[in-house]
């Protein structure tokens, strides 16, 4: 399967398949006669590996280490896959909480602004901002 196809097959980009060939993700496609990139069914099921672990949050790094995982299942075991899970749920309850904390800061913002026609010169939220203080 040629490059094309296969972005196409996945709805990313030609780039993006080269990103995760640079990244050392993907293996670099052998090139036909021609020059094409040549991608095989192992290639098509590493790539669908690596999408569905982004589009569940796993960074660069993370998906690296659980397809080394994959690539040599046998000197690993269930736990050691469970344990990247559970590092990663942590990671996401950790942002939470301060996406949580920024949320009360910019609603305290929100609710001591008048919200009216006055001059900005008085607008509470400036104010809060310019302090040396954080909100």
């Amino acid at each position: 399967m040629k490059i094309g196809a296969l972005a196409q097959q996945f709805d990313v980009t030609v780039d993006t398949i080269r990103f995760y060939e640079k990244q050392g993700l993907l293996a670099t496609a052998p090139r036909s006669g021609a020059g094409y990139r040549q991608y095989s069914t192992s290639d098509v099921q590493r790539l669908s590996f690596i999408l569905r672990a982004k589009a569940i949050g796993f960074s660069l790094q993370q998906i690296r280490e659980l397809l080394a995982i994959e690539d040599n299942k046998s000197a690993w075991v269930c736990a050691d896959v469970k344990d990247k899970v559970a590092l990663k749920i942590q990671e996401i309850e950790q942002q939470r909480a301060e996406l949580q904390r920024l949320q009360q800061a910019l609603q305290q913002l929100h609710n001591a602004c008048c919200g009216g026609t006055v001059s900005a010169n008085a607008c509470s939220i400036l104010a809060a901002l310019a302090q040396a203080e954080p909100v």
